[in-house]
């Protein structure tokens, strides 16, 4: 990947983005806050400022006054009323790379009422052991479970929130002992989490959240890649499926940096190439060895977005691996 050939991938997303500041998951399509917070980080990467920052500001003018969003949106509208917590606390994780980007106190200041908002939301669902339940009904009933993905992604907006905090001088002890609590489980009580370990993301997100390191995140990630790792093409979304996706087999890249394996983090970025149009853009994903586009020639942002932050990592460019030492500072939970 080439700087012109980040360049040109970043453009794709930026080509996307409507009028309000959403960055939908493709022309015409719906947009969730979380795949357009990445997007945003995306375009931070390849220095497009003004296009990041107006995509922050639809997150302001759509939060609403519980400090959540909806699953999804569409057109103006909201399409999906649930209140995902995950979805949620992303805002924090974007807000604290927009200023590692920028050193802009001053939009920092401006977000902080926004990330205090989704982190008071977010909490309000964490369970006296630590998990955070996955959302809320539109009418506020929360669901019954929690998810391991989802709260290994909690965990590390957690610790962008903290930084976010401390930045500001805003002392919140409450915050710190939440994410002690919440990566405890993670590394700790598999059986908090409603079983899907079918899927890849369960498999490398706790390490890619910074709770598991060290030789536990080696080990944990080398357990699992015979099942999910199809070798030259990429990693599958689910394990019994060879549905190899662009921005599963990014974010295990980016997983394998976290856990100091820059090498396999090499391989598997060379190896979603095959996913990338001419254009620049990403098709989301392709089922082997047929070679059949799924879902059929859809080319996603924030499959885009999650080859450029991986890309970026790799190469020590942008703001990114100063997020990952964010996300570990003051860490507790493993070696």
């Amino acid at each position: 990947m080439t700087p012109a050939a980040l360049d040109a991938t970043v453009a794709t997303i930026a080509a996307v983005q409507q009028a309000d500041g959403m960055v939908p998951w493709f022309p015409g399509g719906h947009g969730d806050p979380w795949n357009h917070v990445e997007a945003a980080m995306a375009l931070d990467t390849g220095g497009r400022r003004a296009e990041a920052e107006a995509a922050y500001w639809w997150l302001v003018a759509t939060q609403r006054s519980d400090g959540a969003w909806h699953q999804y949106y569409r057109a103006g509208r909201v399409e999906e009323p649930t209140l995902d917590a995950n979805v949620t606390a992303y805002v924090a994780t974007g807000v604290w790379h927009h200023f590692l980007a920028t050193a802009d106190n001053g939009f920092l200041e401006a977000m902080w009422p926004v990330v205090e908002g989704a982190i008071g939301f977010v909490l309000d669902l964490q369970t006296p052991r630590g998990e955070v339940i996955w959302a809320r009904h539109a009418d506020g009933t929360p669901w019954s479970f929690a998810l391991l993905t989802a709260s290994s992604s909690t965990y590390a907006s957690l610790r962008c929130a903290l930084a976010v905090a401390r930045r500001l001088g805003h002392e919140r002890p409450e915050w710190e002992l939440a994410a002690d609590a919440l990566g405890r489980v993670i590394a700790e009580e598999p059986g908090a989490f409603l079983p899907k370990d079918r899927w890849a993301m369960d498999w490398y997100y706790p390490v890619l959240a910074g709770v598991v390191t060290g030789d536990a995140a080696r080990d944990r990630l080398a357990a699992g890649r015979r099942r999910f790792v199809l070798p030259g093409r990429g990693v599958r979304c689910v394990a019994d499926k060879d549905w190899v996706t662009a921005a599963e087999t990014a974010e295990c890249a980016l997983a394998h940096l976290a856990a100091g394996e820059a090498g396999i983090a090499g391989d598997l970025l060379a190896w979603a190439q095959h996913l990338r149009h001419h254009d620049g853009s990403y098709f989301t994903g392709m089922v082997h060895p047929q070679g059949d586009l799924f879902p059929a020639g859809e080319r996603s942002t924030y499959s885009a977005a999650a080859v450029t932050l991986a890309t970026a990592a790799l190469y020590g460019a942008g703001p990114v691996v100063p997020l990952f030492e964010s996300v570990c500072e003051g860490r507790t939970i493993a070696p």
